[in-house]
Protein backbone atom coordinates (compact mmCIF):
# COMPACT_ATOMS: atom_id res chain seq x y z
CA UNK A 1 0.00 0.00 0.00
CA UNK A 2 1.33 3.53 -0.84
CA UNK A 3 0.42 7.06 0.33
CA UNK A 4 0.97 9.29 -2.67
CA UNK A 5 0.22 13.19 -1.41
CA UNK A 6 0.10 15.72 -4.05
CA UNK A 7 2.34 19.50 -2.69
CA UNK A 8 0.84 22.77 -4.67
CA UNK A 9 -2.57 21.81 -5.83
CA UNK A 10 -4.46 24.52 -3.98
CA UNK A 11 -3.26 27.96 -5.24
CA UNK A 12 -4.27 29.87 -1.93
CA UNK A 13 -2.07 27.26 -0.25
CA UNK A 14 0.70 28.04 -2.59
CA UNK A 15 0.11 31.83 -2.13
CA UNK A 16 0.51 31.00 2.32
CA UNK A 17 3.61 28.96 2.02
CA UNK A 18 5.28 31.83 -0.47
CA UNK A 19 4.46 34.15 2.01
CA UNK A 20 5.46 32.17 5.04
CA UNK A 21 8.54 31.62 3.20
CA UNK A 22 9.91 33.76 0.96
CA UNK A 23 13.90 32.85 1.45
CA UNK A 24 12.62 29.40 0.44
CA UNK A 25 10.23 29.75 -2.16
CA UNK A 26 11.58 29.41 -5.85
CA UNK A 27 10.21 30.05 -8.98
CA UNK A 28 8.42 26.13 -10.09
CA UNK A 29 6.51 25.56 -12.90
CA UNK A 30 2.96 24.29 -11.71
CA UNK A 31 1.82 23.02 -14.96
CA UNK A 32 2.78 18.96 -13.75
CA UNK A 33 1.32 18.00 -10.40
CA UNK A 34 4.00 17.47 -7.55
CA UNK A 35 3.94 14.81 -5.49
CA UNK A 36 5.49 12.52 -2.91
CA UNK A 37 4.86 9.47 -0.95
CA UNK A 38 4.72 8.58 2.81
CA UNK A 39 5.68 5.21 4.22
CA UNK A 40 2.70 2.67 5.42
CA UNK A 41 4.07 3.11 9.17
CA UNK A 42 2.98 6.86 8.66
CA UNK A 43 -0.80 6.03 8.66
CA UNK A 44 -3.12 6.89 12.04
CA UNK A 45 -6.56 5.64 11.92
CA UNK A 46 -9.63 4.42 13.68
CA UNK A 47 -9.79 7.84 15.63
CA UNK A 48 -6.68 6.96 17.39
CA UNK A 49 -4.63 10.29 19.24
CA UNK A 50 -1.50 11.67 17.23
CA UNK A 51 1.71 11.91 19.38
CA UNK A 52 3.64 15.16 18.69
CA UNK A 53 7.07 13.80 17.90
CA UNK A 54 10.18 15.03 19.99
CA UNK A 55 12.19 16.03 16.94
CA UNK A 56 10.22 19.00 15.72
CA UNK A 57 8.83 22.15 17.11
CA UNK A 58 6.18 23.43 14.50
CA UNK A 59 4.05 20.17 13.70
CA UNK A 60 1.33 21.84 11.20
CA UNK A 61 -1.76 20.55 9.62
CA UNK A 62 -2.90 19.93 6.79
CA UNK A 63 -6.36 18.55 5.84
CA UNK A 64 -6.92 16.81 2.49
CA UNK A 65 -9.40 14.90 0.89
CA UNK A 66 -8.64 11.37 0.02
CA UNK A 67 -9.70 9.12 -2.42
CA UNK A 68 -8.40 5.14 -1.97
CA UNK A 69 -7.75 3.80 -5.22
CA UNK A 70 -9.66 0.28 -6.03
CA UNK A 71 -8.01 -1.35 -8.73
CA UNK A 72 -4.76 -1.96 -10.40
CA UNK A 73 -4.07 0.62 -12.74
CA UNK A 74 -1.19 1.59 -15.14
CA UNK A 75 -0.80 4.50 -17.37
CA UNK A 76 -4.19 5.73 -16.74
CA UNK A 77 -6.00 7.40 -19.53
CA UNK A 78 -7.54 10.37 -17.89
CA UNK A 79 -11.25 9.49 -19.02
CA UNK A 80 -10.98 6.80 -17.75
CA UNK A 81 -9.30 7.36 -13.86
CA UNK A 82 -13.30 7.64 -12.47
CA UNK A 83 -13.07 4.04 -13.33
CA UNK A 84 -10.72 3.12 -10.20
CA UNK A 85 -11.97 4.53 -7.33
CA UNK A 86 -15.26 4.90 -5.15
CA UNK A 87 -14.60 5.52 -1.77
CA UNK A 88 -13.17 9.15 -0.22
CA UNK A 89 -12.65 10.30 2.77
CA UNK A 90 -10.48 13.38 4.68
CA UNK A 91 -7.56 13.20 6.05
CA UNK A 92 -4.46 15.20 7.78
CA UNK A 93 -0.52 15.49 6.80
CA UNK A 94 1.23 16.05 9.48
CA UNK A 95 3.93 18.30 8.58
CA UNK A 96 7.06 18.97 10.80
CA UNK A 97 7.47 22.25 9.08
CA UNK A 98 11.18 23.51 10.78
CA UNK A 99 12.48 20.02 9.39
CA UNK A 100 10.61 21.03 5.71
CA UNK A 101 12.32 24.30 5.84
CA UNK A 102 15.76 23.08 6.62
CA UNK A 103 15.70 20.24 4.04
CA UNK A 104 14.01 22.74 1.21
CA UNK A 105 17.10 25.15 2.36
CA UNK A 106 19.70 22.65 1.93
CA UNK A 107 17.86 21.21 -1.74
CA UNK A 108 16.98 17.92 0.20
CA UNK A 109 14.01 16.01 0.19
CA UNK A 110 11.08 16.19 2.31
CA UNK A 111 11.35 12.61 3.77
CA UNK A 112 11.96 13.51 7.64
CA UNK A 113 9.60 16.25 7.49
CA UNK A 114 6.04 14.02 5.95
CA UNK A 115 6.94 10.81 6.59
CA UNK A 116 7.42 9.92 10.76
CA UNK A 117 5.00 7.53 12.41
CA UNK A 118 1.63 9.11 12.38
CA UNK A 119 1.64 11.90 10.22
CA UNK A 120 -0.60 10.44 7.74
CA UNK A 121 -4.07 10.69 9.54
CA UNK A 122 -7.19 8.69 7.76
CA UNK A 123 -10.75 9.31 8.22
CA UNK A 124 -13.71 6.99 7.66
CA UNK A 125 -14.26 6.29 4.02
CA UNK A 126 -17.91 6.85 2.37
CA UNK A 127 -18.88 6.24 -0.84
CA UNK A 128 -18.58 8.92 -3.26
CA UNK A 129 -22.56 8.46 -4.27
CA UNK A 130 -23.43 8.77 -0.78
CA UNK A 131 -22.54 12.56 -1.08
CA UNK A 132 -23.36 13.92 -4.22
CA UNK A 133 -21.16 11.98 -6.50
CA UNK A 134 -19.42 14.71 -7.75
CA UNK A 135 -15.71 14.42 -6.92
CA UNK A 136 -14.96 17.93 -8.55
CA UNK A 137 -17.37 19.78 -6.27
CA UNK A 138 -16.65 18.83 -2.79
CA UNK A 139 -16.52 20.80 0.23
CA UNK A 140 -14.27 20.14 3.24
CA UNK A 141 -13.12 21.49 6.42
CA UNK A 142 -11.06 21.45 9.45
CA UNK A 143 -11.88 22.89 13.09
CA UNK A 144 -9.33 22.85 16.04
CA UNK A 145 -10.78 22.95 19.08
CA UNK A 146 -14.18 23.68 18.00
CA UNK A 147 -12.79 26.47 15.54
CA UNK A 148 -12.90 26.31 11.57
CA UNK A 149 -8.91 26.81 10.36
CA UNK A 150 -9.49 25.67 6.93
CA UNK A 151 -12.07 25.13 4.26
CA UNK A 152 -11.86 24.33 1.13
CA UNK A 153 -13.36 22.66 -2.14
CA UNK A 154 -11.87 19.91 -4.89
CA UNK A 155 -13.17 22.59 -7.85
CA UNK A 156 -10.27 24.94 -6.56
CA UNK A 157 -7.49 22.15 -7.24
CA UNK A 158 -4.94 22.92 -9.82
CA UNK A 159 -5.13 19.92 -11.39
CA UNK A 160 -7.92 17.47 -10.53
CA UNK A 161 -8.50 13.86 -9.30
CA UNK A 162 -8.51 11.97 -12.49
CA UNK A 163 -6.04 13.97 -13.62
CA UNK A 164 -3.66 13.33 -10.50
CA UNK A 165 -4.77 9.21 -11.12
CA UNK A 166 -3.48 9.51 -14.63
CA UNK A 167 -0.16 11.39 -14.19
CA UNK A 168 0.92 9.36 -11.14
CA UNK A 169 0.18 6.09 -12.87
CA UNK A 170 2.26 6.81 -15.86
CA UNK A 171 5.37 6.59 -13.36
CA UNK A 172 4.10 3.77 -10.73
CA UNK A 173 1.41 1.11 -10.92
CA UNK A 174 -2.02 2.22 -8.63
CA UNK A 175 -2.62 -0.86 -7.15
CA UNK A 176 -5.95 -1.61 -4.98
CA UNK A 177 -5.77 -0.02 -1.45
CA UNK A 178 -3.38 2.62 -2.65
CA UNK A 179 -4.10 5.84 -0.63
CA UNK A 180 -4.07 9.59 -2.54
CA UNK A 181 -3.74 12.81 -0.54
CA UNK A 182 -4.91 15.21 -2.69
CA UNK A 183 -3.52 18.21 -0.95
CA UNK A 184 -4.54 20.90 1.33
CA UNK A 185 -6.51 24.20 1.17
CA UNK A 186 -4.60 27.74 2.94
CA UNK A 187 -4.90 28.11 6.61
CA UNK A 188 -2.36 24.98 7.68
CA UNK A 189 -0.89 25.91 11.01
CA UNK A 190 0.90 24.53 14.32
CA UNK A 191 -0.48 22.13 16.78
CA UNK A 192 0.19 21.41 20.25
CA UNK A 193 -0.63 19.14 22.76
CA UNK A 194 -4.55 18.72 24.53
CA UNK A 195 -5.62 20.29 20.87
CA UNK A 196 -8.90 18.70 19.06
CA UNK A 197 -8.78 18.10 15.34
CA UNK A 198 -12.06 17.11 13.37
CA UNK A 199 -12.01 17.07 9.58
CA UNK A 200 -15.83 16.69 7.70
CA UNK A 201 -16.34 16.04 4.23
CA UNK A 202 -19.60 17.70 2.77
CA UNK A 203 -20.62 18.55 5.98
CA UNK A 204 -20.07 15.24 7.46
CA UNK A 205 -17.76 14.99 10.06
CA UNK A 206 -15.84 11.88 9.22
CA UNK A 207 -12.03 12.74 11.31
CA UNK A 208 -11.13 12.86 14.92
CA UNK A 209 -7.75 13.05 16.12
CA UNK A 210 -6.80 14.41 19.81
CA UNK A 211 -3.06 16.08 20.09
CA UNK A 212 -1.00 14.50 23.15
Amino acid sequence: MKIICVAKNYPQHVAEMQLAEPTLHRSVSLEQPWWFLKPDSALLQNHRPFFLPDFSNDVQHEVELVVRIDRVGKSIEERFAHRYYHEVTVGIDFTARDLQRQAKSQGMPWTLSKGFDGSAVLGDFVDLDTIGGNIHQLNFALAKNGVEVQHGNTSQMLHDVDRLISHISDFMTLKTGDLLFTGTPHGVGAVAIGDVLEASLQGRTLLTCRVK
